[in-house]
């Protein structure tokens, strides 16, 4: 498993606790006593692994808002839960306007705790795969000819095959011709798979 728990913390105790309450869940776990040592583990410009960080609010030196914003500015976009025994509801609010996903006041339960780590990586997977077939249908799209691609362009747009050989001054029996190279290439097996693929590469 590549995914990673890291836990913030100032108190050695908490930080202690949760590491065994996570790996006995089956996380793997790397526990920092400040937000300068987390980053001086994570430079700027390093790939992100599939993360999640647990992270006091408040804490000596940078606090945890203050790392979030850092993170922010280095683009490492990792999902954070924040825990707090001195948590508002302003704060709160704020956080999770800047990406948290989940603001805990101490006590919290065990069971509660994992639950939303394990939401956290559900998601993050979730948006791995989006990525995957994201770069995927690019791929697929880069093996049009300029031409197929005008044509699937204009299938995208819902034109019928008289209107696309109008547009494009071509014979229908051309494009009946690109369509079949299009759906070949893009390895197609129905217009909805087309589509899926066709909007897929526009959203990249």
């Amino acid at each position: 498993m590549n995914e990673m728990v890291y836990v913030i913390d100032d108190d050695e105790a908490v930080r202690d606790s949760l590491r065994w309450l996570l790996e006995g869940h089956g996380f793997r776990v790397s526990s920092f006593e400040s937000a300068d040592r987390f980053l001086s583990h994570f430079p700027a410009g390093q790939t992100s692994p599939r993360a999640c960080i647990i992270l006091d609010v408040r804490m000596p030196g940078m606090t945890g808002p203050e790392l979030q914003d850092e993170l922010a500015r280095r683009n490492v976009a990792l999902p954070i839960i924040f825990i707090t025994g001195h948590g508002t509801v302003p704060m709160a609010v704020e956080s999770m306007k800047k990406g948290a996903v989940d603001f805990l006041e101490k006590p919290f339960s065990d069971e509660l705790l994992c639950a939303r780590v394990a939401k956290a990586f559900e998601a993050l997977r979730g948006e791995s795969e989006r990525a995957d077939g994201t770069r995927r249908a690019v791929e697929l799209l880069s093996r049009l000819t300029p031409r197929e691609a005008q044509v699937l362009d204009r299938i995208v747009a819902g034109r019928l095959n008289k209107q696309i050989a109008d547009d494009l001054n071509i014979s229908i029996k051309t494009v009946e011709a690109h369509r079949a190279n299009i759906m070949d290439k893009i390895e197609a097996r129905t217009m909805a798979d087309l589509m899926k693929t066709a909007l897929a590469a526009k959203a990249a």
